[in-house]
């Protein structure tokens, strides 16, 4: 099998289509909308529960409280993965354990699992999502999960994304060989890592709760026709925003 480097190594591009296709990772269907749709999740199956919790994610950051906050260093390296459409998720680009890829925040330590993208974004700042949003999640080696979020408005092309997008695959199916390519996903993160942060959970099935989400400040840009190409696939792939019930968001200084 033919690889594709993306210079912290190769990946995994996957697919979804949440009523459709291979349902390997949910048993029970779901969808953004509809009667599977996300004001139905903890209804679908007893599993998804959690889905009706109070610490739910995505969230609407109208207030933060600026406190001192240790920063954040993202460590990644090369790693090998295969490129797929297993029809179940956004485009995903999905790590095996031990890939030695990591976001450091002060003592803590996690470990890349994968990262993907919504439209528009799920995270809203004072009531106003942006054109995309790209999620990287993390599990650190007790078992904790964590999440960065990136903004990403209209603006400027991102070479990056650019690249995703041309083996992006336009069907559920299985494995899909491409030629051998370098891409640098370091091209996704801000230079600005100053954030928001709080205490959330996975935003599809099974909701579950005990994320710490960091949402990076500085937000990235990609082109309109970076975003249509997406839309005409995912055209709303997304969570509204939960309820805080109480919790506070801190913001860096």
């Amino acid at each position: 099998m033919r690889k594709v480097f993306l210079g912290f190594g190769t990946f995994v591009i996957a697919v979804a289509y949440p009523l459709t296709g291979p349902r390997a990772q949910w048993k029970t269907a779901w969808s953004y909308e509809g009667p599977a749709g996300p004001e139905h999740w903890a209804q679908l199956d007893p599993a998804y529960a959690a889905c009706d919790g109070k610490e739910q994610s995505p969230i609407d950051i109208r207030e933060a409280k600026k406190t001192a906050l240790p920063p954040i260093r993202f460590d990644f390296r090369n790693g090998p993965l295969d490129i797929i459409n297993n029809g179940f998720t956004a485009v995903r680009v999905d790590y095996p354990a031990g890939n030695g890829n990591f976001m450091l925040v002060g003592a803590e330590r996690y470990e890349l699992t994968q990262f993907h993208f919504h439209h528009p974004s799920e995270e809203y700042l004072d009531g106003r999502p942006a054109a995309m949003g790209l999620h990287f999640m993390f599990k650190s080696a007790d078992g904790h999960v964590a999440g960065a979020a990136v903004l990403l408005n209209e603006g400027s092309a991102n070479s990056t994304v650019d690249e995703l997008w041309k083996f992006m695959p336009q069907t559920a199916g299985k494995d899909h060989l491409i030629p051998d390519v370098e891409i640098n996903p370091a091209a996704l993160l801000p230079r600005d890592t100053s954030y928001f942060t709080y205490m959330g959970s996975v935003t599809a099935p099974p909701c579950t709760e005990g994320v710490k989400w960091f949402i990076l400040k500085a937000p990235m840009t990609v082109s309109a026709d970076e975003i249509a190409a997406f839309a005409r696939l995912y055209p709303h792939d997304v969570r509204p925003p939960q309820p805080l019930n109480g919790r506070v968001v801190m913001e860096s200084q």
